[in-house]
């Protein structure tokens, strides 16, 4: 029997009262929204939207960790400056090559069920996932690879050069 091991527990508890924080790393997504100066409105509609997997816990508190801030950053860049919506953006995730991702292969990409709505990343599909998705795509690679996507690079105007800091005297 073939067991299967995450890397990291899917229930968080023990909460610090300090910010919202986890002992584990965990941040509650209040804390992760007031840390980007949005509402947890907004985290939650990205979520729904199919954007961001929060870490939830047995009473459904949404959690995210520091691996998630760059994910949530591009976002905001992406809808702020790109002026993308929140369908372009799925759009685009809908191409990233999972299959060369979780290494399916090229030949079961064809029929894969969870690739064919071609508006949606793989994650949002996962329902629709007989075996792969068994485990939580929080962890999967393609859900954590969508920060590098080259395409949102191409899309955003390049990050001005950084000041030289004066030398001390």
């Amino acid at each position: 029997m073939l067991s299967l091991e995450l890397s990291a527990p899917l229930m968080r508890v023990g909460i610090e009262k300090k910010q919202g924080h986890l002992p584990n790393g965990s941040i509650k997504i209040g804390a992760v929204a007031q840390h980007f100066s949005v509402s947890v409105d907004l985290l939650r509609l990205y979520e729904r939207e199919g954007l961001l997997l929060p870490i939830k816990s047995a009473r459904g508190t949404r959690y995210f960790t520091q691996n998630d801030f760059p994910w949530i950053a591009l976002i905001l860049r992406l809808v702020r400056e790109a002026r993308l919506n929140l369908a372009g953006i799925r759009h685009i995730l809908a191409k990233l090559p999972c299959w060369r991702l979780r290494n399916c292969g090229f030949e079961n990409k064809q029929g894969c069920p969870v690739i064919a709505d071609a508006t949606r990343p793989c994650w949002s599909n996962r329902a629709t996932c007989p075996v792969v998705c068994a485990q939580d795509c929080y962890f999967c690679p393609v859900y954590r690879s969508a920060p590098d996507c080259e395409s949102f690079k191409a899309l955003l105007p390049a990050a001005p050069p950084q000041a030289a800091q004066p030398a001390a005297d």
